[in-house]
C-alpha cells in the first residue's frame, strides 16, 4: 500500500493506535462496519486497548448490523467497557442478546440511516474499513456501504482501517480522506462468507422457485444454502436484473454467465445494484472497479418506493416459520430472538407494490433434523411477525408451491398443508379443523397413499396447439374444481354424471380431491393464466381390485371441447393404468354422447358395448 504520500499531506491522521483510541470518550456510541466489511484489526486493537488501559473507557454502546467475524464487545468479561446493541442478530451475539447481556433494536434496515441522521440513534465514533485512497483522495467502503456511509457521515470521530485487500466498488461508497479523522493502515484478508453445504432439499426448493422466475425479471435474493440453490437453478433464464441489499457468489456467477445482464431493468438499467457483499475472494475480485456493479446506501436499495419502480420485481426471501394464515417470522423462534427484521420486509412490500411484482417465501418444510414443522397452525407465542398475511404471494418448500395471493384463510391453510412435510400434515389438518380454519369434515388420507405424486406432472401440447399441464389433483384444489364444475353447461354435467343434479357442494367435491393415489387417480388438465391456474378438463379412474380394471370418466370445459384435451387425458390415464398392471377400463357413456364414444374407439382398445336405457356400458381391454 503506497500510503506515504498521504502521510505527508495529512500527518495528523496517522497516529499510534493507543493515541487514536484515546479520542474515544466514556459512554460514547461506537459504530462498527457490517458483515464482511468489519474492520477486524480495529476491533481487535480496541479490545486490546481497553484491557491495557482499563480506566480509559466505560459504558460505551457498540452498534452493528450483523457481525460475521469477531464480537469481543459481546463478551461477558468486557461488559464494563462495552454494551452491544444489534440491528440484526448474528450467531456470535445471539446468546448475549437472549441472556440480556446485549441489546437488539428491531428496525427495517432501510430506516437505519434516518435514525442516524435525525439523531434518534446518535453515533459518536465510527470504525470502518476502506480501500486505499485513489489519486484524488477517495477511499471506497468496498463490500459494505449499507448503513456504514450514514454512520461515517454522522459520527464525531471516524477511524478507518485502510486495507489493500478491500475492493473499490462503484456507487455511493466513496469517502474522501479529508472526511476521516484517523487512518490505520493494516492489510488483512477481507472476511469471506461461505454458505451452508448444499442439500437435496435446498436443490428441490431451488427448482420450484426457478419455475416462478421469468426471463427479464429483476430479482432480490438473500443469503444461505437455499438462496444459493435458487440462483444455481436460474442458469437457463435470460436477461435477469438484480436490485438487492446483498450481492453473493451466486449472483456473480450468473453475471459471468450473462444470465444477469440488467438489460430489462426499469431503473438503473445495465447495473447490478446492491448495498453490501458477502462471499468469497473471487467475488470480491470480480466486483473490484467493475462498472456493471453499483453499491448504494441501504436507504436507497431497501426503500420500498425504489423497489416498487422495478417492473416484474421478484423478491425471494426465507423464514423460520409460517402459520396457516400466511403470517411468517424471520426474526424469532417464539420468544427467542434469532436474527432481525433486516431487509426482507422492505423488499417484499416493495415487490407487492411493483407492477407485475411477486414475492416468494422459500423455506424447508422442517427444522431440527425433521423433528419440527416450519409450517404451523399459528406462530408461537412471542414470535415477531416479520411478514404479514398480505406480504406473501408464493410459499415454496421441497414439497411444492403454495399460492396465497387473493386466497381466503381456508384456501391458504389447505395450500400450505399441501406443501408441509407429510409427517406433519395429519396434525396440521386436525389443528386447522380445531381452530375452524378449514371445513370441520375435511377428509385426509395420511401416509404414502395420500402423498401428492409430483413426479406424475407432465406438459402436453394438444393437436390444436393448446399447451397443458396435466397433473394429479391436490388436497387444496377444491376451489379450482368447484369453479370448473360450475363452468360446465347442464348438458356437459349430465353427460359426465348422467344425473340432473347441478350442485357441487363441498361434500360432493371432496371425493375428487381426497384420493388414495394407489387405488384411484384424478388428473387435471390445467392452463396457466398469469398467476392462477384454470382447470379445463378432468379425467379420473377408480380401480376395481376384483377385476383389476378401473372405472374411467372425463369432463372438458365447453369452450375447450374438440381441442384434443380429452385425448391427452385418456392417453395419460391409460399409461398410468397400464403401468399399474391394470387390464382395462369400465365406462358408462350416454348413447347420444358421440364425441366420448369416438374418443374411446380411436384409442385402438378392444371394446365390448352393452346398451341399456340410453347408456352404453363399455368394457375396455388394453391391447
Amino acid at each position: 500500500m503506497d500510503i506515504e504520500k498521504w502521510k505527508k499531506d495529512f500527518p495528523q491522521k496517522f497516529m499510534a493506535e493507543h493515541l487514536i483510541f484515546g479520542h474515544i470518550h466514556r459512554g460514547d456510541r461506537i459504530f462498527i462496519g457490517t458483515g464482511c466489511g468489519e474492520p477486524q484489526h480495529l476491533v481487535h486493537a480496541l479490545t486490546d486497548y481497553v484491557q491495557t488501559h482499563p480506566t480509559a473507557l466505560f459504558d460505551t454502546e457498540v452498534f452493528q448490523v450483523w457481525t460475521l467475524g469477531i464480537a469481543p464487545y459481546a463478551d461477558e468479561k468486557l461488559k464494563t467497557y462495552f454494551r452491544h446493541n444489534s440491528f440484526f442478530i448474528s450467531h456470535n451475539t445471539r446468546r448475549a442478546v437472549n441472556q440480556g447481556a446485549a441489546d437488539y433494536t428491531p428496525v427495517f434496515l432501510s430506516h437505519v440511516p434516518n435514525l442516524f441522521f435525525r439523531g434518534l440513534v446518535p453515533i459518536d465514533v465510527a470504525l470502518i474499513q476502506t480501500s486505499p485512497p485513489d489519486d484524488h483522495g477517495f477511499m471506497s467502503l468496498g463490500v459494505s456501504v449499507d448503513i456504514v456511509k450514514a454512520a461515517a457521515e454522522k459520527a464525531r470521530l471516524v477511524i478507518a482501517q485502510v486495507n489493500a485487500h478491500m475492493p473499490r466498488v462503484h456507487g455511493d461508497g466513496f469517502i474522501h480522506i479529508e472526511e476521516v479523522d484517523f487512518i490505520v493502515p493494516f492489510d488483512e484478508p477481507i472476511l469471506e462468507f461461505v454458505s451452508e453445504a448444499d442439500t437435496e432439499i435446498a436443490q428441490q426448493i431451488g427448482k420450484y422457485v426457478a419455475r416462478l422466475v421469468c426471463d427479464g425479471d429483476t430479482i432480490q435474493v438473500g443469503y444461505g444454502s437455499i438462496p444459493n440453490a435458487i440462483l444455481a437453478n436460474l442458469g437457463q433464464k435470460q436477461h435477469l436484473g438484480v436490485h438487492s441489499e446483498l450481492l453473493t457468489d451466486g449472483i456473480v456467477d450468473l453475471m459471468k454467465r450473462r444470465v444477469i445482464d440488467n438489460t430489462q431493468k426499469t431503473i438503473n438499467r445495465g447495473k447490478t445494484v446492491a448495498s453490501f457483499c458477502m462471499g468469497r475472494k473471487e467475488t470480491y475480485d470480480y466486483i473490484h472497479d467493475n462498472p456493471a456493479i453499483e453499491f448504494r446506501t441501504i436507504d436507497y436499495t431497501n426503500n420500498p418506493l425504489t423497489i416498487a419502480q422495478h417492473e416484474r420485481m421478484t423478491a425471494i426471501n426465507a423464514a423460520l416459520e409460517i402459520d396457516l394464515t400466511g403470517q411468517a417470522t424471520a426474526e424469532s423462534i417464539g420468544k427467542l430472538f434469532y436474527s432481525g427484521i433486516g431487509g426482507q420486509a422492505d423488499f417484499m412490500r416493495g415487490a407487492v407494490l411493483a407492477r407485475e411484482g411477486k414475492t416468494i417465501l422459500a423455506l424447508p418444510s422442517t427444522a431440527d433434523d425433521g423433528k419440527t414443522s416450519r409450517i404451523v397452525p399459528f406462530l408461537r407465542e412471542g414470535a415477531g411477525v416479520t411478514l404479514h398475511r398480505g406480504d406473501i404471494h408464493y410459499v415454496v418448500t421441497e414439497y411444492g408451491i403454495a399460492y396465497l395471493k387473493g386466497k381466503n384463510i381456508r384456501e391458504r391453510a389447505m395450500a400450505l398443508i399441501a406443501i408441509a412435510h407429510p409427517h406433519f400434515r395429519p396434525w396440521l389438518i386436525e389443528e386447522a379443523k380445531r381452530h375452524c380454519l378449514i371445513y370441520s369434515d375435511q377428509a385426509f388420507i395420511p401416509g404414502k397413499e395420500g402423498e401428492y405424486p409430483e413426479h406424475l406432472e407432465i406438459h402436453r401440447t394438444t393437436k390444436t396447439g393448446l399447451e397443458l399441464l396435466i397433473r394429479p389433483v391436490r388436497i387444496n384444489d377444491e376451489p379450482l374444481l368447484k369453479e370448473f364444475f360450475y363452468s360446465l353447461s347442464e348438458n356437459s354435467l349430465y353427460r359426465r354424471f348422467i344425473s340432473t343434479r347441478r350442485d357441487m357442494p363441498h361434500e360432493r367435491l371432496q371425493p375428487f380431491i381426497i384420493i388414495d393415489y394407489t387405488k384411484e387417480m384424478v388428473l387435471l388438465a390445467v392452463i396457466q393464466r398469469e398467476e392462477r391456474e384454470e382447470v379445463v378438463g378432468i379425467g379420473q379412474y377408480s380401480i376395481d381390485e376384483a377385476a383389476f380394471k378401473a372405472e374411467v370418466g372425463f369432463a372438458v370445459k365447453d369452450d375447450y371441447q374438440n381441442k384434443g384435451i380429452g385425448t391427452e387425458l385418456l392417453n395419460y390415464l391409460t399409461f398410468l393404468a397400464q403401468r399399474q398392471g391394470l387390464l382395462g377400463f369400465y365406462a358408462e357413456v350416454l348413447v347420444e354422447n358421440r364425441p366420448m364414444l369416438h374418443l374411446f374407439e380411436k384409442m385402438g382398445f378392444h371394446i365390448e358395448k352393452r346398451r341399456e336405457e340410453g347408456i352404453y356400458e363399455l368394457k375396455i381391454t388394453f391391447t
